[in-house]
């Protein structure tokens, strides 16, 4: 017989000491608050964090926020030009980089899968495979590919390609083994080879939440080419970088403005094709 909260909480009443944690264990929760506690007083003093330095630090923010305003507005179609260029030259790095990279991981993605590949060693390095390629940032690929292949948006789509690869490869290889089982059964019951089963009764489960993921990761794409742009893979970040460096402040606030807006774009239309399409795609099966 479960007891009620009413009969839980009169045994605490009359009880108290019964339900409080053992001296043990309260000694093991301080100690670790402690250390908490100790590890941040300790990192905040190793970095000079101290009142006088984050007012100075203000200070010279708010008199850079000052030189921003009235943003800068281009007066010839031209300058304009170059501007939008860059933004499309940003949203098609991401774009491309992440294509490049789902084309590579969605067939690796089915080695990853426990219930679709039954031989460990070749799952184990699978998965092994995705999380050494995660383990290296972004930022860190384009550095390295644009020493190998110089300035400009190759460097960014292989970067983003690169890290995609690891990403997709991991989520995509759990959604498939977070399968139904009872789908492919059915499939392999009425005949159907283990292709066919994998086709039929694996992948109508997954396609939704692939989708997602690419939109999503697609979506954060487009704030990372930018962060790439700024150490010299192109696009947008790259014209930002460069307005930073000749001191145009006008011109940085307006451009992190077109950034902003270009960002909530992306993600309201990603927003409409994930509604649309997964929605319709769920209400089919």
């Amino acid at each position: 017989m479960t007891p009620t909260d009413a009969q839980i909480k009169d045994w605490m009443n009359k009880q108290p000491q019964a339900f409080r944690d053992t001296p043990t264990v309260r000694a093991r929760k301080i100690g670790l608050w402690v250390l908490l506690i100790g590890l941040f007083a300790w990192c905040l003093y190793d970095f000079n964090f101290s009142p006088e330095r984050i007012w100075v630090g203000l200070q010279r923010l708010g008199t850079v926020v000052s030189f921003m305003f009235p943003p800068h507005l281009w007066e010839t179609w031209p300058e304009w030009v170059e501007v939008f260029t860059a933004l499309g030259e940003t949203v098609a790095m991401a774009f491309l980089g992440t294509v490049l990279g789902l084309i590579i991981a969605f067939p690796v993605s089915f080695l990853g899968a426990k219930n679709i590949t039954r031989i460990f060693f070749l799952r184990h390095t699978a998965r092994r495979g995705y999380d050494i390629i995660r383990a290296f940032e972004t930022l860190i690929l384009a550095l390295i590919f644009i020493r190998a292949f110089g300035l400009g948006p190759l460097a960014g789509i292989l970067a983003i390609a690169v890290s995609e690869i690891g990403t997709f490869g991991k989520l995509f290889s759990e959604a498939l083994e977070n399968t139904s089982k009872r789908p492919v059964e059915g499939v392999v019951a009425s005949g159907g080879s283990r292709f066919q089963s994998i086709l039929y009764g694996i992948m109508p489960q997954v396609l939704p939440v692939h989708l997602s993921i690419i939109l999503y990761n697609f979506e954060s794409n487009v704030r990372s080419s930018t962060i790439l742009g700024i150490v010299g893979a192109g696009g947008i970040g790259f014209m930002l970088s460069d307005r930073i460096a000749g001191l145009f402040w006008d011109q940085v606030w307006t451009i992190i403005f077109l950034i902003i807006a270009m960002v909530y774009i992306v993600d309201y239309l990603s927003g409409l094709i994930r509604t649309r399409v997964i929605g319709k795609w769920e209400g089919a099966h």
